[in-house]
């Protein structure tokens, strides 16, 4: 791989040891994908919760956060993913002393090496969203997928460890999403049916990602005739990578870089799949559970915006959760303090529901939860978190946020 005399130097040692090592990994990972240099990126996001890092990734962190303050620091703007643990309530959620205090400690080391713990997979909504044409080490695939597909950004899925070296190192290996050549679509989807809420667009999402199902195809959406909210393509997005490892996507009309389906490929060459209300309603069907004891139902994965937490908070008004039943609305630190400004976190809560702050849902030892609580139905109008979850332990069901209410103050699907 080429190396500018910046990077020579860096992989020398001669600015210091963290990122001598950040480019070394960065190395490792452009040979393996056959990169034929770097590329400068401006922000890094990086998905590091310590469920996943255990008492080895916390050391490893740890280690390198020991190194003398100038030579530890990443030299561009970084920011964390939701994390494992909201210290306010993890006792609440029946978590451990042990996780909180790996917590703890990860956060510390995370700080040291100038981190900014902004815990959030919405960052595109919160914190300086990308532009159109930055070069970007993003790590949550939903993320990655909106800034690539919405905002004309350009990141591949970086692992945690990747996303750290490009803090470090301010580069990434020139490969996959950050080539032009690689953007264009490859498969076709045409949409007879229009999704009508967050759920139905998340479904579309996972239709779409199921029948594409390669990190190295593109699809290209028309079909849509009603403009899209930033909530919408949240839930398709993340949907379509969870399910399919789709890294972008072009919605006709409405994502920057299709204007057209001209612009991104040769309709003439490349055939469309319907996708019709008849799909729409396999793929809900396949989730079932209608009459079952709900133990728990969760609006996570994404964490939820300002205007779904109002939404929320608006259906819920008035109301109370079952008594058997547990009700969690997980959003950012950003939104949760707004939530609380405009009395919208009090609306959840007084209805029986609980908020909680900068975590993921199935990043917080959601196993160790479900055994603790006894929870095995779970509700989400997350298409994404339905179809992890159910490795987590859990029966899964999916519904939109009405009916998830509805069946959160009843205690069973409705």
């Amino acid at each position: 791989m080429r190396l500018d005399d910046e990077e020579h130097a860096m992989l020398a040692g001669e600015l210091g040891e963290p990122r001598r090592w950040g480019m070394e990994h960065m190395l490792q990972v452009g040979r393996f994908f056959d990169a034929d240099d770097l590329v400068p990126v401006s922000q890094a996001h990086m998905m590091a919760d310590t469920e996943s890092l255990g008492e080895a990734g916390v050391v490893f962190v740890e280690q390198l956060a020991a190194h003398a303050a100038a030579n530890r620091k990443v030299r561009i703007p970084m920011i964390t993913d939701p994390r494992g643990i909201d210290f306010d309530h993890y006792r609440t959620l029946k978590q451990t002393d042990a996780m909180a205090a790996l917590e703890r400690r990860a956060i510390t080391a995370f700080e040291a090496l100038g981190i900014l713990m902004t815990d959030t997979c919405i960052n595109y909504q919160t914190i300086m969203p990308p532009v159109r044409g930055e070069h970007l080490a993003y790590g949550d695939t939903g993320v990655v997928i909106y800034c690539n597909s919405v905002l004309g950004a350009y990141s591949n899925f970086e692992g945690g460890p990747s996303a750290l070296a490009a803090g470090l190192s301010g580069r990434t290996p020139r490969y996959g999403l950050h080539l032009d050549a690689n953007r264009k679509a490859t498969r076709r989807f045409r949409v007879m049916h229009e999704p009508k809420g967050l759920s139905d667009w998340g479904a579309l999402g996972a239709i779409i990602g199921q029948r594409t199902g390669s990190y190295w195809d593109i699809p290209v959406i028309e079909g849509i005739t009603t403009q899209p909210t930033s909530d919408d393509m949240k839930h398709m997005g993340a949907a379509m990578a969870s399910f399919g490892s789709v890294a972008l996507f072009h919605l006709v009309g409405y994502t920057p870089d299709a204007p057209d389906i001209d612009a991104v490929c040769n309709p003439a060459t490349l055939t469309a799949q319907d996708v019709n209300e008849a799909d729409f309603a396999a793929f809900f069907g396949s989730y079932g559970g209608r009459g079952d004891k709900i133990d728990i139902v969760v609006f996570s994965a994404p964490q939820l915006s300002i205007i779904e937490m109002r939404q929320l908070a608006d259906l819920l008004n008035g109301r109370k959760v079952h008594a058997d039943t547990t009700l969690l609305a997980v959003t950012s630190p950003q939104v949760a303090v707004d939530a609380e400004r405009f009395g919208i976190s009090q609306r959840i809560e007084a209805a029986g529901g609980l908020v909680l702050k900068g975590m993921c849902f199935y990043q917080s030892y959601a196993r160790e939860m479900a055994l603790a609580n006894g929870w095995t139905r779970l509700l989400s109008n997350s298409a994404k978190l339905v179809n992890i979850i159910g490795g987590y332990g859990y029966k899964p069901s999916l519904a939109s946020m009405e009916d998830c209410v509805e069946s959160a103050v009843a205690g069973e699907i409705v």
